[in-house]
């Protein structure tokens, strides 16, 4: 009995060794120019997971998404256009922009003060987009947003997703899957080659429903 109860331990230890060493290997992604190109363009919205309650509600709430990233003058940042539909309502923001920091860890930041929301993890596959975001209210909140070149995502890339949020120390329940059954009333435009006002001391959000609809906020908080 005595080495039984040995045997499943070294077993349990194995495993949760494996674990630990599995989440110290999903690291930050490290872009350099090419796949930082290969970030431009239309990513639609899967699924999210957060620690806080309100942005739970807001992805709830959510019916679809995309994001449309844009070149800017600047060589290493990139600007964001969000665009969600909630209901019969389409909110859309340029609020937030990617940059690669001097460690080339690609960073989420808010244009009007330009401080990092969060960061691009490391996946598998260059067909998704894993964004991981920290904010802190009374306490540190941690969240991970999933898009995709396609909404077919397959089996193996859910569950990477799963991984990672459960790395961060996100529940299965905190794990909210857009539904996207009803029309996607955000059209994106033409990209555009060059930004000029994309530079970070200019930057301005210039939301078109001012971030006040509900189911909004995902990178804008």
């Amino acid at each position: 009995m005595a080495l039984a109860c040995t045997v499943t331990f070294l077993s349990l230890a194995h495993i949760l060794s494996a674990m630990r060493l599995h989440c110290e290997l999903l690291l930050p992604q490290i872009p350099d120019s090419t796949t930082a190109s290969k970030l431009l363009g239309k990513w639609f919205y899967i699924a999210g997971a957060s620690q806080f309650p309100f942005h739970l509600l807001e992805m709830v709430l959510i019916d679809n998404g995309y994001l449309d990233v844009n070149p800017t003058e600047q060589e290493q940042e990139l600007l964001i256009n969000q665009h969600v539909t909630v209901g019969d309502k389409c909110f859309s923001s340029n609020s937030t922009y990617l940059e690669v920091s001097i460690n080339n860890a690609t960073l989420i930041k808010y244009a009007k003060n330009q401080r990092t929301m969060g960061k691009l993890m490391n996946s598998s596959s260059k067909e998704i987009f894993l964004i991981q975001y920290q904010m802190h209210k009374e306490k540190n909140y941690t969240g991970l947003y999933l898009y995709a070149r396609n909404q077919n995502m397959s089996k193996t890339q859910l569950e990477e997703f799963r991984d990672h949020a459960k790395c961060l120390g996100l529940r299965e329940e905190e794990i909210i899957y857009a539904p996207w059954q009803k029309k996607e009333l955000c059209q994106m435009k033409e990209t555009r080659q060059t930004i000029p006002q994309a530079r970070r001391p200019q930057m301005q959000s210039k939301d078109n429903s001012e971030a006040s609809g509900a189911g909004y906020q995902q990178l804008t908080t």
